[in-house]
């Protein structure tokens, strides 16, 4: 019994440190990570409320124009006090709760194009830390609450993108080269409501014009040559199928004509299971 428990208590603590129950993993974002380059400039001009850009590697890089909808509660803003707004940052679990979305690459653009990585953002008194369930930007004191944007670099998952709609508005997602969402299987977007350009690089742009009322944004996409590889897998099932019927057919076929030649009867008389009444009663 006392076995028993200990491994409950056991599978108990390991719960807890791998759901951040313990705060693991909490607090300041390393200042290196925060100032690291982006892989390419970010997207200031964007005429979209959210802009994203997916990287060959699945990172992506994301700029965001900061309105209400993407601040939280704390913080004066506009210099009115000692922190600035924040902005909270995270993934949904599937199990109704949230985990910290990992950033790199941390820029806050104010209104008139002054842009500052993540120490200047730290020298302005604001931070970057990381709670069990988000990664909180705390923006700086004198950030006014609209009209500025937050850019970030952070990691997905092959061939699939997925992102909660933090601010409220019109959203864009760039697809590496050569990645389309056209074929029904692989590709598939939600919401539903989008439309999509090609720009001068081959790349797919997927853009909500009208703004985004559902909670998340969606994005499976595949390369072109996924295709032919389903194709040609499939082609192969298909042929192995129809060889294995050809083979049990001609095998069936042998063992039939080797009872004919040893005078064993294989052909059923059609009346053998008439449904007449029994000899004698007819």
């Amino acid at each position: 019994m006392n076995r028993r428990l200990l491994l409950a208590a056991a599978c108990l603590a390991a719960l807890a440190v791998t759901s951040g129950c313990l705060g693991i993993g909490t607090g300041p974002v390393d200042g290196e990570r925060l100032d690291r380059e982006p892989a390419e400039s970010y997207e200031w001009e964007t005429e979209r409320t959210l802009h994203v850009t997916i990287q060959e590697n699945t990172q992506f890089r994301t700029v965001m124009s900061l309105n209400e909808t993407a601040i939280g509660s704390d913080g004066g803003g506009d210099g009115d006090g000692e922190s600035g707004p924040t902005v909270e940052l995270f993934r949904r679990d599937g199990f109704g709760g949230t985990n910290p979305l990992s950033v790199q690459a941390v820029r806050y653009q104010y209104p008139d194009g002054t842009v500052l990585n993540g120490s200047e953002i730290r020298e302005r008194g604001g931070e970057v830390r990381q709670t069990r369930d988000e990664t909180v930007v705390e923006l700086p004191s004198d950030a006014p609450r609209n009209g500025s944007a937050l850019a970030f670099t952070s990691g997905g998952t092959p061939k699939r993108f997925t992102l909660p709609t933090y601010v409220e508005g019109t959203y864009e997602v760039v697809l590496p080269q050569d990645r389309e969402i056209g074929f029904p299987v692989f590709g598939q977007v939600r919401p539903r409501n989008y439309d999509t350009e090609r720009d001068e690089l081959g790349r797919v742009h997927v853009v909500w014009a009208e703004p985004v009322t559902a909670d998340t944004v969606s994005v499976r996409f595949y390369l072109q040559r996924d295709l032919y590889i389903f194709g040609g897998v499939a082609a192969l099932v298909v042929a192995v199928g129809v060889g294995g019927l050809l083979y049990y057919r001609r095998k069936i076929q042998r063992l039939r004509e080797r009872r004919m030649e040893m005078g064993i009867d294989v052909e059923t008389d059609d009346d053998e299971f008439d449904d007449g009444p029994p000899p004698g009663m007819g």
